[in-house]
C-alpha cells in the first residue's frame, strides 16, 4: 500500500494510484503560525492587521469585510500610499517556537507539512477597496491598481521569507477567489495583465526555496484561467467547482496540473444534510473525473466543513469509491 504522498504523486504524475486521495488528507496544514490575521469569531467584529473591519454576522456561515463609507479603508485607488500600510513582520521572541515544535511532530515521508496563506492579491483589492470599487479601478486607475499590487505583492513576498526561515514548509495552501460559480471576476486578459508576473514571483520563491507543493484555493469558475495558474507553478487548484467542466480540463491540462474539488459544498454542506446525499455526491464526481490528476474533495479551502461531520462524512464516502473503482 502506498503512502499518502506517494499515493498523490501516483495521482499528480498519470501513475498508478492504488485509492482516491480523501480530501486534504496529504496536508498537514500547521495552524500555530504567527501570521499576523485577525479574525472575528461568529458575532464578532474586528479591524484587522491592514485596518480592514471584517463582520461575521450571527446565521452566516463565514466572516466579510465591511464597505460602507464609514469602514471602507480606501475610496480612491489613486491614493492607496496615504491609507494602506502593510503590517509589520517583526514577531517577539518565541513565536514562531509552537509551530516549528508542530512542523517538527509531522511525518513528513507521509505528509506534507502545509502553511496557510489568505487572503490572497485579488482578494485583497476588494477588502480594502470594496468588490465594486475594485472591479472598477482596474479599468479606470491601472496604473495606480499596478501599483497597489506591486506592493501587496512585496508584502506577501516579506511574508514567505519568514515561512520558509522558520517553518521549511513542504506545501503552501493560498487562497485568492478569482471568480463566482459561473464566471471569472476578470477577462482573462485582464487577471493576466495584473496578477500573472506576481504570482509567478511568489510561487516561484516559495519553490526555489523547498516548498514542493503549491496548492491554489478558488472555490469558482476558473477554467479559463488555467493555463496562467499553470505558468505561475500551481500544483493543485484546489476548490474546483463542478460548474467547471472538469473532465474536460483533465483531458486538456492534467499532465500538468491537477484538480482538486468537484463535490460542491453548497450542496452538501448545510444544516440538513445527510450522508444519502453526500454519497451521491461523491459518486458522481469520482466516476465522472477519475482516478488521474484529480483529488476529489468539498471546495471549502480548508479541511473541515461548515455543519459539523459534512467532512468526515465525505471522507467516508470516497473511500467507498475506492472499493468500487480501484
Amino acid at each position: 500500500m502506498l503512502t499518502v504522498k506517494e499515493n498523490l504523486k501516483e495521482v499528480m504524475t498519470g501513475g498508478k494510484p492504488d485509492r482516491f486521495v480523501k480530501q486534504y488528507e496529504f496536508m498537514q496544514m500547521i495552524m500555530t503560525v504567527p501570521s499576523g490575521r485577525i479574525k472575528p469569531q461568529l458575532g464578532e467584529e474586528v479591524i484587522n492587521e491592514w485596518g480592514v473591519t471584517i463582520r461575521w454576522p450571527e446565521g452566516q456561515i463565514a466572516s466579510f469585510p465591511v464597505h460602507d463609507a464609514q469602514h471602507v479603508v480606501l475610496e480612491d485607488v489613486t491614493e492607496w500610499k496615504k491609507y494602506v500600510k502593510a503590517p509589520s513582520m517583526e514577531r517577539p521572541a518565541g513565536a514562531w517556537d509552537q509551530a516549528i515544535t508542530d512542523a517538527n511532530a509531522v511525518d513528513r515521508d507521509n505528509k506534507y507539512v502545509g502553511a496557510f496563506i489568505a487572503p490572497g492579491l485579488f482578494e485583497m483589492t476588494h477588502y480594502l477597496m470594496g468588490m465594486e470599487n475594485a472591479l472598477m479601478s482596474f479599468y479606470e486607475e491601472p496604473e495606480a491598481m499596478h501599483e497597489l499590487i506591486d506592493y501587496l505583492t512585496d508584502f506577501e513576498l516579506d511574508y514567505a521569507k519568514a515561512l520558509v526561515e522558520n517553518l521549511h514548509p513542504d506545501a503552501i495552501l493560498h487562497h485568492d477567489d478569482w471568480g463566482s460559480q459561473i464566471s471569472t471576476f476578470l477577462s482573462p486578459a485582464m487577471f493576466e495583465e495584473f496578477f500573472l508576473e506576481s504570482y509567478k514571483k511568489i510561487y516561484g520563491f516559495y519553490k526555489a526555496n523547498g516548498v514542493e507543493l503549491i496548492v491554489h484555493h478558488s472555490d469558482s469558475f476558473a477554467a479559463t484561467l488555467v493555463p496562467y495558474m499553470i505558468e505561475m507553478g500551481i500544483d493543485i487548484w484546489q476548490g474546483v467547482m463542478n460548474t467547471n467542466n472538469i473532465p474536460e480540463m483533465i483531458k486538456q491540462y492534467g499532465d500538468k496540473i491537477t484538480f482538486m474539488g468537484g463535490i460542491h459544498s453548497g450542496i452538501i454542506d448545510h444544516p440538513d444534510w445527510s450522508q444519502e446525499q453526500i454519497a451521491a455526491e461523491v459518486k458522481r464526481t469520482c466516476e465522472e473525473n477519475g482516478k488521474l490528476y484529480f483529488i476529489p474533495s468539498s471546495c471549502q479551502g480548508l479541511p473541515g466543513s461548515s455543519f459539523p461531520g459534512v467532512y468526515e462524512a465525505t471522507d467516508v464516502e470516497i473511500e467507498k469509491m475506492t472499493k468500487e473503482l480501484f
